[in-house]
Parts: structure tokens; C-alpha cells; sequence
């Protein structure tokens, strides 16, 4: 072994984009008086070292983590059961949905020449799910064992999905990365401040810089451009065409958008350029090859039902974490109510272990 593998194996530290960011808030934050200096190394520490996130996030900035080890909450006063809830819905989001759709996405993405263009669509909208339901069930995790030892994380997902447009989606999805690049990057590059040409300069920017986050391959470059592209053009739309805000142009907005951004996964995922290219003209013209086995087909029609169900109740129960909060802090002081959510919990991990699939890492592992 030369000494290149073995720095990239063993001394790499785990999750180096993540806390580099965060080492990043604090420069900053201190920097400009945001936040007074962390006089405990060990305090320091824990903030870079925290295990739930520090691997795929959230993002946790020293302005909003430092302050809860100053002031350590009481055990008493830790949401159990909505600790309980994320975690489980966690685990569901991952082995049960992006396990089962990794198999439908792995297969289609490893050989996109070869697959005809229904299979090609199958896979794409299949890996949008996925990773969707991977890197979320990853946060939920760890937003639920960080609750366990006092400490609450910053939301990462708000239904994206939904979004009805290309800047709404990046203020529901990986929130804290959007949040991140919006005070440490576009901010200091003028933001919105200095006029239409420089404020689409900085959206590209800022994107781009987005998507070298992610690895240093064109075609994470591609993703962050393409997103920074839909972004310039979203606010120079509005801007000229007012029809487009009606109300009753919404459900239009939000498939435009979930398409758009579908799209833009396959350079996400695919192994190299050449393969979105070739995935993508696939993908817009009619082409024969090999098609899914029914049964992943299957898999992939169950999935989008299940997540459908879901963002159906999350509607209308859950649009925020503090909703969900405040609606399991009604079950946990009633012992009638603790004893059904026992129950629910019990079935949900027998559901959770008859119905995962084969494990899978976290999408976000690599990054």
C-alpha cells in the first residue's frame, strides 16, 4: 500500500465536508461578532465531532449548536416519543423505500445504453425518490438520536417535492446546505444587492460552488450549473410575467419542477458524462433495449404510492418539525395515548423488518 491509500483510507477524516463547513460558521460567526469564542476545546469538540450528523448533516452551524452545550437540557424535558418517531421514520424512508427503488435506479443507471427509454424514465424518477427518501431518513435518524441526548438539529427537508418552484425547492431541500451557501457565500458576494447581472452571476456561482461540494466531477459542476441556470431564469420570469404567481398555476409549477429537478439527477448519478448524455437522449427519444422485470416495476409503483400516502399526511398534519413536536408532546402526558404509540411503534419496526430490502450505505456517505 502506498502512502496515498493509505491516507485515503485510514487517516481521511469521516464526514470532512461536513465539519469543514462547520469549522467554517465558526471562523466566521466569531469573526463577525455573531458569536462570543468557545472558551472549552472539549465544547469545541463536540460541535466539529457530533456522530448522529456528522456524516451526511445536517449542516450545524456553532451560532445554533454551541449555545445548547452551554446550556445542557434537562432529561425530563426531552421529547421521547417524537425522538422515537423521527428515528423509525427513518429507518422506514431507508430500508423499506430508497433500498427497494436503489434496486430499480442501480440496475438502469449501470447500463443506460442498454435500456429502453420506459426503463430509462422508470430509473430516473426512481433515483429522485430515492435519494430523497435516503438522505431525509438519514436526518430524521439523526435528529432523532441527537434529541435523545438533548440537542436539537436544524430541519434539512420540508417535503421539496412540492416545491412550485426552483427556489422554493432549495428552501425545502437540504436546508442547511441552501442556508449555508446563502450566508457564507452569496451574501458576501453581494447577494441581490447590486443589481440583475450580478445577481444572477452569484446564483450561478454559488450553485456551482454547490455542486464541487458534492465531489470534483463535471458532473456535479453540470448539477450545480443547471440548478443555478432554472434559478436565474425563475427570477428573471417573474419578474416579466406576472400570470406566472396565480394561484391556479401551482400544480403545473410544481410537476415543471419536480421534472426539471428529476432531470438534473441524472448527472447527479450518472458514473460520468458521457452516460447522462447518453441517458438523457435515451430519455427524449424512442429507443428498444432491455426493459425492468416486472417485479421492480412493482416495486417502484408501491414505493411512489407509499411516499405519495405520506406527503399526503404530512400536508395535513406535519408541515414544520415544531407541528410534529407539538403533536407528540399531546401523546407523551397521557399514558392511554403512550401505550398506542407503543403499539405503533412495535409494528412499525415488524413492518420495517418483513419489508426492507437489501442494505444499502447512505447515498450521502461519499460526500
Amino acid at each position: 500500500m502506498d502512502s496515498a491509500e493509505f491516507w485515503s483510507q485510514f487517516l481521511l477524516p469521516v464526514g470532512i465536508s461536513f465539519y469543514t463547513f462547520q469549522s467554517i460558521s465558526y471562523v466566521v460567526d466569531v469573526y463577525q461578532g455573531e458569536l462570543r469564542p468557545e472558551r472549552s476545546f472539549i465544547s469545541y469538540l463536540l460541535f466539529l465531532c457530533f456522530f448522529p450528523q456528522l456524516v451526511a448533516g445536517p449542516i450545524v452551524t456553532a451560532k445554533s449548536f454551541l449555545p445548547q452545550i452551554r446550556r445542557p437540557q434537562s432529561f425530563v424535558r426531552i421529547p421521547l416519543l417524537f425522538a422515537l418517531f423521527l428515528i423509525l421514520l427513518g429507518l422506514f424512508k431507508k430500508m423499506v423505500l430508497a433500498d427497494h427503488l436503489a434496486e430499480v435506479s442501480d440496475l438502469v443507471f449501470a447500463h443506460p445504453g442498454e435500456m429502453e427509454t420506459r426503463a430509462l424514465w422508470t430509473g430516473m424518477f426512481s433515483y429522485s425518490f430515492q435519494i430523497y427518501c435516503d438522505f431525509s431518513g438519514y436526518t430524521d435518524i439523526a435528529q432523532g438520536v441527537a434529541l435523545l441526548f438533548g440537542f436539537r438539529l436544524p430541519e434539512n427537508f420540508r417535503m421539496p417535492y412540492l416545491a412550485s418552484g426552483f427556489s422554493e425547492f432549495w428552501t425545502r431541500w437540504h436546508i442547511s446546505l441552501s442556508q449555508w451557501l446563502r450566508k457564507y457565500v452569496y451574501i458576501p458576494l453581494g447577494g441581490n444587492r447590486m443589481g440583475s447581472f450580478f445577481t444572477y452571476r452569484n446564483l450561478l456561482l454559488v450553485m456551482a460552488i454547490g455542486g464541487l461540494w458534492h465531489g470534483a466531477s463535471w458532473n456535479f459542476v453540470i448539477w450545480g450549473l443547471g440548478h443555478g441556470c432554472l434559478l436565474v431564469l425563475e427570477r428573471s420570469a417573474r419578474n416579466q410575467f406576472s400570470f406566472l404567481s396565480l394561484s391556479y398555476l401551482k400544480p403545473l409549477k410544481v410537476i415543471f419542477t419536480f421534472f426539471s429537478v428529476s432531470l438534473l439527477w441524472v448527472f447527479f448519478r450518472s458514473a460520468n458524462f458521457f452516460d447522462s448524455l447518453c441517458y438523457l437522449q435515451g430519455i427524449f427519444s424512442k429507443k428498444e433495449g432491455f426493459s425492468l422485470p416486472y417485479s421492480l416495476e412493482m416495486k417502484f409503483v408501491y414505493c411512489f404510492l407509499l411516499i405519495l400516502l405520506g406527503h399526503i399526511v404530512g400536508v395535513k398534519l406535519f408541515r414544520e418539525n415544531k407541528q410534529m413536536l407539538a403533536y407528540f408532546g399531546k401523546y407523551q402526558n397521557s399514558l392511554g395515548k403512550l401505550a398506542f404509540f407503543a403499539f405503533l411503534a412495535v409494528l412499525s419496526l415488524i413492518l420495517i423488518v418483513l419489508y426492507s430490502a437489501e442494505s444499502k450505505p447512505f447515498v450521502y456517505f461519499v460526500f
